[in-house]
């Protein structure tokens, strides 16, 4: 007489079964790993080059607006004042006969050297040149007398300039006021001596 399996032997049967056909699918391959999906790569950034050119300067002009200024005193003695157009810039020329020592130009009101009285000058801005050189000698006499001293110079037609006026000499020292279109660079030098003549230069650019 056969006797019927009890459940737990039938349970054990089955997962065994199962288990075996687990097995045998493997070693056929019908679980091999499906193929992983192709990744895109990352992104690259974009280089971004951006290109800094500074301002390419007025006639590669450099020169600023702030007071220029040359310690020193001498026996030198003012005798002219002239002016001259450039293509970026206006001119001032000062003659003395000598070796000029020190300056300060600067944009600043003018005022007139001995009485303190202002001197109004024509265009937008005022540029003050002190000269530590009399227009006199060691005598008394003048050295240089203009014609009319609030016009010492025809700029009529420059671009910059509009007014050159000799503010007076006094104490050793010569102020002028340059009258000019608007506060723009300028630059102040002084030219090798040559038969016994020193210059001052002070050039003003024609806008920035």
């Amino acid at each position: 007489m056969t006797l019927d399996p009890s459940p737990r032997s039938t349970r054990r049967q089955r997962l065994h079964a199962a288990a075996t056909a687990v097995v045998l699918a493997c070693s056929a391959g019908a679980f091999a790993p499906a193929s992983a999906a192709p990744v895109a790569p990352a992104a690259q950034p974009t280089a971004v080059t951006t290109a800094t050119t500074a301002a390419t300067p007025y006639c590669g002009i450099r020169w600023g607006s702030l007071p220029e200024t040359r310690s020193g005193y001498s026996s030198a003695t003012i005798h002219n004042v002239r002016a001259g157009r450039h293509a970026c810039f206006d001119r001032m020329v000062i003659d003395l006969t000598g070796q000029v020592r020190g300056y300060d130009v600067r944009y600043a009101p003018v005022y007139r050297e001995g009485s303190g009285a202002f001197v109004p000058l024509l265009g937008a801005a005022d540029l003050r040149i002190t000269v530590t050189a009399p227009a006199y000698d060691q005598d008394g006499r003048a050295t240089y007398t203009p014609r009319s001293p609030n016009r010492l110079v025809d700029v009529t037609g420059y671009r910059t300039f509009r007014q050159i006026a000799l503010a007076g000499s006094f104490e050793g020292q010569t102020t002028f006021g340059l009258g000019v279109r608007a506060r723009l660079p300028f630059r102040t030098f002084v030219l090798p001596q040559s038969g016994g003549v020193s210059r001052l230069v002070i050039d003003v650019a024609h806008r920035w």
